[in-house]
């Protein structure tokens, strides 16, 4: 019973509506929706700034969507002391010129149910991301920009895992980069959570029952040398869940152009909050965010106007 009530913290979709409005940040903006290959339906806000460069944002998983995270709903343990929104980083972006996509993940926000209807931690996942690259290099005037990729957490592994899909993102020359936030797989994260050994092995059994899917499997670890573009990596050292083994591995293991940002963020007052925020530090420090992506996307072909925030 208790390893089931776990693996539904881990696997339960739509934990976190969308709360927040690019409305709020003065931002121009249209809700879009599109498919993946297998049919499943997700919905997101493309922010308009310049025609031939993109940013295609990947929100981290389960108690997240497009906007990020919020407090409600989420019970005695917060994740942080205000929500966590991303809008912030599409603000600062938008302002640098970039477009943003930003877009709810399948079991999440207000996107539909996946084929499997619950979160993998990227090997589903991975199908969206390639569903939103391969939207916006077939969406109108868009279709010759350059596009980075914001890829937090989950989104980062599902990132990984549509480079080395057959027919994924190694086909698409206009990927020019990564940002790749707080890297995890499914096995770091339970084993950094120093639950028992017989708590673990209930978890991945009660989520082996419900999914059909042993999780210890599903790393998109393997999938690391297909990456093709400039990739940074953005970690907190002072995350509870860091396994530092993991992270260098990860580091060794691409075989791009690539750098990695330590940050040493203060404590928190519980472990879930060490790592989130690193998350609520994308929103508030823009600088090695658009240095990344000023180094390889192209100078930007502004509209007449780029709306200024009202915040």
């Amino acid at each position: 019973m208790l390893g089931k009530m776990i693996a539904n913290t881990f696997i339960k979709p739509y934990q976190s509506p969308v709360f927040d409005d690019p409305k709020n940040y003065g931002l121009d903006y249209e809700a879009v929706t599109f498919s993946a290959k297998d049919g499943v339906e997700l919905s997101g806000w493309l922010i308009k700034g310049s025609t031939n460069k993109v940013i295609i944002q990947s929100h981290f998983g389960v108690q997240c969507s497009r906007s990020g995270y919020t407090r409600e709903g989420k019970g005695f343990i917060k994740g942080w002391d205000e929500d966590v929104r991303f809008l912030r980083q599409a603000k600062y972006l938008n302002e640098a010129g970039y477009s943003v996509l930003m877009y709810d993940m399948r079991n999440h926000g207000k996107s539909s149910l996946g084929t499997l209807p619950y979160i993998s931690w990227g090997k589903e996942e991975a199908k969206d991301v390639l569903a939103a690259v391969d939207f916006m290099t077939n969406h109108g005037t868009y279709k010759d920009a350059e596009i980075g990729l914001l890829s937090i957490c989950m989104g980062q592994g599902a990132s990984v895992a549509a480079f080395g899909m057959e027919n994924g993102l190694k086909q698409y020359e206009n990927i020019k980069c990564m940002i790749s936030v707080q890297p995890m797989d499914y096995t770091c994260f339970v084993n950094a959570m120093g639950l028992p050994n017989f708590l673990v092995d209930s978890t991945t059994k009660s989520i082996k029952k419900q999914t059909g899917e042993d999780f210890n499997e599903l790393t998109w670890r393997p999938f690391v040398k297909d990456i093709t573009v400039p990739t940074l990596i953005i970690q907190n050292m002072n995350d509870s869940y860091l396994n530092e083994e993991f992270l260098n591995e990860l580091y060794e293991e691409l075989n791009v152009e690539k750098e990695i940002l330590l940050l040493d963020l203060p404590k928190m007052k519980n472990a879930l909050q060490n790592r989130m925020a690193c998350y609520n530090w994308i929103g508030e420090n823009s600088e090695p965010i658009l240095s990344w992506f000023n180094k390889y996307l192209a100078a930007p072909k502004l509209k007449s106007s780029v709306p200024s925030s009202q915040n």
